[in-house]
């Protein structure tokens, strides 16, 4: 138990010796409190300070540090994090970083500091940054770095030998590539492998051991990119234009954080939360977003509920009704948020587009059928032997079975649609869902009971 309790009062003197450094703009102690932490715990210390805090350290610390912070941070709070720096710091901290972390945060800078930091960095690294922010986020263009390590065709083992041997520095920013060989048009022909390197003569040329690379175009899409890496055990691959020309290189890593960061953009918009959001981000900027969500929310409950309003005299003559209302609408909403995640991943997948609606309605329906016979038989027998009534079980099973067909279009469907029109089918869908099949299993409930009504009373 002692030792439990000591987990926090430790993480609250380092917290304040922290603070101590600040307040006394110690860049030193900084470094030695922060230094020592891995990349989440000192993110995790930057966080807790105000805004105002954050800014000294990140200007008194050294721009490496500094740089493993920004690189830590989602890529909202690193925009933050960055924009409130001076452009001179803050192009040296980012001069620090791969070309591909460059981009991704200047890319979401507003026109002004973008280019006030962009003057201040070497002028080839902003040259390659301008280049990586024209293209799109998901393809191997804007998931690539532009650090390649490249070697002209003339040349031979023992210059890539003594090249490894002399710059440690920039070997260590090609990690997980190879050595690719390029002619004098810059394009890429051929690749070595280290072990090659190791066994053969250092006067013998690249391209007597080299064999030819395996290559991606700039607008390759991340999910063609993960079926390379899952074909494929390289760390990385090589990317060219449309000449040849090798422009970048794309890594295992980057593409896998692509994918995370993808499914994770969208499990949380399906629960209505938008953006990066950190605890640590202003209190009225998060108010503001979730309301969003929150009060379209409201209305569409209200259209929701507004069904049980105009069936109030079955709902009060049969008062069991009221237990099965909200089983049917949760059942079927649940088949329906199935067909969502199968619809969304096969989208990201590349496996269906706005045009496949009828098929995938088609295909959809027929599981729909089969699931909503099911369910309803199960159902209508549990209300059956609980209130001893066949009526009452034959209402809320057909209801449930009709609910859960409509359930699995909308879900197989809508994001399809949604797509089409040009909006995000991960934030929209859900919502949509939702009220739809609330809506309708209430109205199938409550129609169909009063319909029954005489052998339900």
């Amino acid at each position: 138990m002692e030792a439990i309790a000591k987990i926090p009062q430790e993480d609250g003197n380092l917290s304040q010796r922290i603070r101590d450094a600040v307040g006394q703009c110690s860049a030193s102690d900084l470094e030695g409190l922060l230094d020592p932490l891995t990349s989440s715990e000192a993110l995790r210390e930057l966080l807790l300070l105000s805004p105002a805090e954050r800014d000294i350290v990140l200007e008194i610390v050294p721009a490496g540090l500094a740089a493993g912070l920004v690189e830590e941070a989602p890529n909202e709070m690193a925009v933050e994090l960055v924009e409130r720096l001076d452009p001179e710091r803050a192009a040296e901290i980012l001069e620090q970083l791969d070309s591909d972390i460059q981009a991704d945060v200047i890319g979401e800078l507003n026109e002004t500091d973008a280019e006030a930091i962009l003057s201040e960095m070497d002028e080839e690294d902003a040259a390659d940054v301008r280049l990586l922010s024209t293209y799109d986020d998901d393809t191997a263009g804007g998931l690539m770095m532009t650090e390649v390590f490249r070697f002209n065709d003339t040349q031979t083992v023992g210059n890539v030998l003594r090249n490894l041997a002399s710059d440690d520095d920039d070997f260590e920013r090609y990690r997980g590539q190879h050595p690719y060989v390029v002619d004098q048009d810059n394009r890429a022909v051929g690749v070595v492998s280290l072990r090659s390197l190791l066994t053969a003569k250092r006067s013998e040329k690249l391209t007597a051991i080299m064999v030819p690379p395996l290559t991606v175009p700039l607008d390759m899409r991340l999910e063609e990119l993960e079926d390379v890496f899952s074909e494929h055990p390289f760390l990385g691959v090589p990317v060219v234009d449309v000449d040849g020309v090798l422009v970048g290189f794309v890594s295992r890593s980057a593409v896998a954080e692509a994918i995370l960061k993808r499914s994770e953009s969208e499990s949380l918009k399906r629960q209505g939360v938008v953006g990066d959001e950190l605890r640590s981000m202003p209190l009225m900027l998060r108010s503001r977003r979730r309301l969003a969500w929150l009060a379209a929310n409201i209305v569409l409950n209200i259209i929701a509920a507004s069904v049980i309003s105009a069936y109030e005299e079955t709902l009060a003559a049969v008062i069991a009704l009221a237990i099965f209302l909200p089983m049917v609408s949760d059942m079927s909403g649940c088949s329906g948020n199935q067909a969502v995640g199968v619809t969304m991943r096969e989208l990201s997948l590349g496996l269906v587009r706005p045009m496949d609606a009828t098929r995938v309605w088609l295909k959809e329906i027929s599981v729909g059928v089969i699931n909503g016979i099911a369910l309803g038989i199960l159902i209508s027998l549990v209300a059956w032997l609980w209130k001893g009534n066949p009526a009452l079980g034959i209402v809320i099973g057909v209801a449930l079975a009709l609910n859960t067909m409509l359930a699995v279009s909308i879900g197989g469907v809508v994001p399809l649609l949604l797509k089409r029109l040009g909006q995000d089918p991960a934030a929209a869908s859900g919502p949509l869902l939702t009220t739809i099949t609330d809506m309708a299993g209430f109205f199938f409930v409550l129609s169909l009971a009063t319909l029954l009504m005489p052998w339900l009373i």
